[in-house]
């Protein structure tokens, strides 16, 4: 991968206002890019299907579709151990969690909360594959 090259992420947000938010802002350190979106469930596992990405952010609830649906195709796949998949959601259940982590997913975020947090992990996400 040539060092210059942004890492790919794959968005899953139905939310218009949070996914201009989320790519603006993992746009502006230049290592990172919104390489897809998807709106719905079966939106986002066409896309994987067909492009790949270095990480994923999954929202639970979904205008169609759940992202749990979304998180069982990655680990059903074999794809988790392969990227970094984030959960944001506003559903930061403590059943969600414990089902999104043993699924393989590597943080779990409350949108409300810890929305800086996505930011700050995929920035250093992205540092340590520049480096390799």
């Amino acid at each position: 991968m040539d060092a210059q090259e942004p890492l790919r992420v794959l968005l899953i947000e139905d939310s218009a206002v949070i996914r201009e938010s989320l790519s603006e802002a993992l746009g502006s350190t230049g290592m990172l890019r919104v390489a897809g979106v998807a709106e719905t469930a079966d939106e986002a596992v066409a896309t994987l299907k067909r492009e790949t990405f270095d990480a994923v952010i999954v929202d639970i609830q979904l205008r169609r579709g759940s992202g749990m649906d979304v998180l069982a195709y990655l680990h059903n796949a074999g794809m988790l151990p392969k990227l970094l998949a984030i959960v944001l959601t506003n559903y930061a259940l403590a059943t969600y969690r414990k089902r999104c982590l043993q699924l393989g997913v590597s943080y779990f975020f409350d949108k409300s909360l810890e929305f800086d947090r996505v930011i700050e992990v995929l920035d250093e996400f992205a540092s340590h594959r520049q480096i390799r």
